[in-house]
């Protein structure tokens, strides 16, 4: 029997290091599909992505209804204050808004259907207790406001 030398790994440290099965039992090692791998972490990552987008994507769609809204709310508070008030307005009570031939806004509590009148309807409002006003309805249907509702609550 030989003597090895000193240098050299014994015979089951250099048959660890084979990149293949060496003994009958042993399990079999195959090589990897890299392109496989890689396209499967690509397609995982395309569909990540694709999903934060959409959520981002809704996420800015309601800012834009909610920014309208707001738009709309203060075009027509602004077409409010430019009525002659002969009457206080009272908290969470519904008054219509006009607009007369002449466009001179007009606002009343008399409702579009209760009478008839050469005035144009141009929003159903509400008065707020912090003295802001809310739009129920409007002549565009596009610029209806949806009723108040906490923003959080839409995160």
């Amino acid at each position: 029997m030989s003597k090895r030398p000193q240098d050299v790994a014994a015979d089951d440290q250099i048959l660890a290091l084979l990149p293949y099965a060496h003994m009958r039992g042993g399990f079999v090692v195959k090589p990897e599909d890299m392109g496989r791998a890689k396209g499967l972490a690509i397609e995982a990552m395309e569909g990540q992505v694709s999903e934060q987008l959409k959520q981002i994507y809704e996420q800015v769609e309601t800012l834009a209804r909610q920014a309208k809204a707001i738009r709309t709310r203060a075009e027509v508070s602004y077409k409010i204050y430019q009525c002659d008030l002969r009457f206080e307005p009272r908290i969470n009570q519904t008054y219509y808004l006009y607009e007369s031939e002449e466009g001179v806004p007009h606002l009343s509590l008399v409702a579009p259907d209760e009478w008839t009148t050469d005035k144009t309807h141009l929003a159903t409002v509400r008065l707020l207790a912090d003295h802001t006003w809310e739009v129920l309805e409007s002549k565009d249907e596009a610029t209806t406001a949806p009723p108040s509702q906490d923003v959080q609550s839409q995160s």
